[in-house]
Formats: C-alpha cells, sequence, structure tokens
C-alpha cells in the first residue's frame, strides 16, 4: 500500500486594510502573478487562493478583500468574505502599512480578530518606503495593541524581510498530506483570472468611481489548440450611462488601451495567442443587486 507523503500543511488567511499590499505578497511569496494589484484600495473582491509547494511544506494562502466600511451591498459582502476566512485557517498574516501611524485606538487595527483564537502574525508591510531608524518604535507601539504571535517588517513589493515569514507559519502549521496537486498555483479558473485582469486594468487606466462601478463577465472561452489560439468574450457592466463613455473613451481609445494590456498580460498567462472582444454595458445599481452578485461569485 502506497504511502501517503506527510507535510507541514494548511491554510494561511492574508487580511488587513485595503491597499495594505496583500495580493502583492501573495504574488511575491508565490513567485508569480495570482492576484490582481493596483494602486487603489479594494482592488481583490472575491477570495483569491495561492498554493505555495516545497519539498516539506504546502502553504494554501487565502487573499482577501480589505476590511473596511462597507457603505453598498458589494462592500458588505467583500467584509463577509474576508471575516469568514478568519474562522476556517490555522493562521492569519495581518498587514498593515507600516508608513502610516498606527491606528490610535486597538479596536481601529484589530477589532477583527477579537473573534477568533487562531494565532495572528502582523506583517508591517512597505518598510521599503520606512525610514530604517522608526522601524522598531513601530514595532513597539503595535506590540501595545494586541497579543500578535509575531511582529515581522516586510516589503511585499521587493521580497524584503519574507525570508523570516516561512519559519514563523511552518512552526504553527499542522502535520498532514498536501492539500492540492504540487504543480498547480491556484484553483482559480483560467476564465476567472482572465476576467480579473481585465478588471485590473480598468482600475489602472480609470479614476473615480468607475473603477468602483464596473463588474466583468467573461462571457465565452473557447480554446483552438490547433491554431494556438484562446478567443475571449467579456462584458464590462457599469452602473451608470455616463461611465459608460469615459471606459469606452474618445473613439474607443480607452477601451482599446484596457483591452490591448488585458490580452498581453492573458498571453503570457496562458502561453498562447489571445483574441480578446470587450463590450460595455449599463447595468443599473449591480453593486445592490444580490442576484448579480451571486452570479459574480460574491
Amino acid at each position: 500500500m502506497e504511502r501517503t507523503e506527510t507535510v507541514k500543511s494548511g491554510f494561511v488567511a492574508l487580511v488587513g486594510p485595503p491597499n495594505a499590499g496583500k495580493s502583492t505578497l501573495l504574488n511575491t511569496l508565490l513567485g508569480q502573478k495570482i492576484s490582481i494589484v493596483s494602486a487603489k484600495p479594494q482592488t481583490t473582491r472575491n477570495r483569491i487562493l495561492g498554493i505555495l509547494n516545497g519539498p516539506d511544506h504546502q502553504i494554501v494562502f487565502l487573499d482577501t478583500p480589505g476590511l473596511h466600511q462597507p457603505h453598498r451591498l458589494l462592500n458588505e459582502e467583500m467584509v463577509r468574505i474576508a471575516l469568514e476566512t478568519l474562522t476556517e485557517v490555522e493562521v492569519i498574516l495581518f498587514l498593515m502599512d507600516a508608513t502610516l501611524p498606527p491606528p490610535a485606538k486597538e479596536r481601529a487595527a484589530t477589532r477583527y480578530l477579537e473573534s477568533t483564537t487562531t494565532p495572528a502574525i502582523l506583517l508591517l508591510n512597505k518598510i521599503d518606503l520606512l525610514p530604517r531608524e522608526k522601524v522598531l518604535p513601530l514595532i513597539a507601539a503595535y506590540e501595545q495593541l494586541y497579543p500578535f504571535a509575531a511582529i515581522i517588517p516586510v516589503s511585499a513589493l521587493t521580497g524584503d524581510g519574507t525570508d523570516r515569514l516561512l519559519p514563523e507559519l511552518l512552526a504553527r502549521l499542522p502535520e498532514g498530506p498536501r492539500l492540492y496537486p504540487e504543480d498547480i498555483p491556484t484553483d482559480a479558473t483560467e476564465r476567472f483570472i482572465a476576467g480579473e485582469i481585465i478588471r485590473e486594468k480598468i482600475f489602472r487606466q480609470t479614476g473615480q468611481e468607475v473603477p468602483y462601478s464596473t463588474a466583468v463577465v467573461i462571457d465565452s472561452f473557447q480554446e483552438d489548440p490547433e491554431r494556438g489560439l484562446v478567443t475571449i468574450h467579456a462584458t464590462i457592466f457599469i452602473e451608470k450611462p455616463s461611465q459608460k463613455g469615459i471606459l469606452i473613451g474618445r473613439e474607443g481609445a480607452k477601451l482599446k488601451s484596457i483591452g490591448q494590456e488585458a490580452r498581453r498580460d492573458m498571453e503570457e498567462l496562458l502561453q498562447q495567442r489571445v483574441n480578446l472582444r470587450l463590450w460595455v454595458k449599463v447595468r443599473k445599481n449591480w453593486s445592490k443587486d444580490a442576484r448579480f452578485l451571486k452570479e459574480l461569485g460574491l
């Protein structure tokens, strides 16, 4: 009878306020892009799973939407996803932006951790932007806020400090079988990632309320192995007619640019040529429509 390999394995949540660098950290740890990133907060809407494999471990990271005060149903669902994740993991990685001052009150930073006994490691991110002499005082300030299992200064962008993270995680993960095949970095489908790539380009190329009022639905994803071609049709939903003009741009220039950037990323992901066709449609108040949010996987 074949013996099942035993390694250190388990689930680790990446949580924290918007724009703390959770998605950037996940991509850095995995050495490839799994989760979309932008300079705007609340880019991540769904829970993204990333798998880090090693000879003696398999760590399953769950990247979550930023914890914030929700003001519409979409945001409520995003926060719900993040909070539910806290109950499903062995370790919590709580990210905070080190360039911002520590919250004045304890609950402002840690109220999300009050209902769990899961060990939480604080990652003070963006230390590449912080003078070195400010790091130790910042750690001391956060030590007063919550009994974190460890506090590690890191740069998700450069990878600085992340070498200290793996031993801390392995010390807290149980022994068991690998939870996923060793050759996959995520359980997300190529169809889902394609939609996320389009959303990322919208976040990067449009401003104000437009990115937060867009949803992407992949209408069709057709592979032609003989031609080495994938044809993807996608609809970008927006909430107001005025946003449609902004998204399309003068003579279609903005939508064309979004499509070109998305196609390049998709071709790198799929290692095939991609024919990407985009449409823009108005769906009034979709972010408050529970049925539509369910269709989006929220």
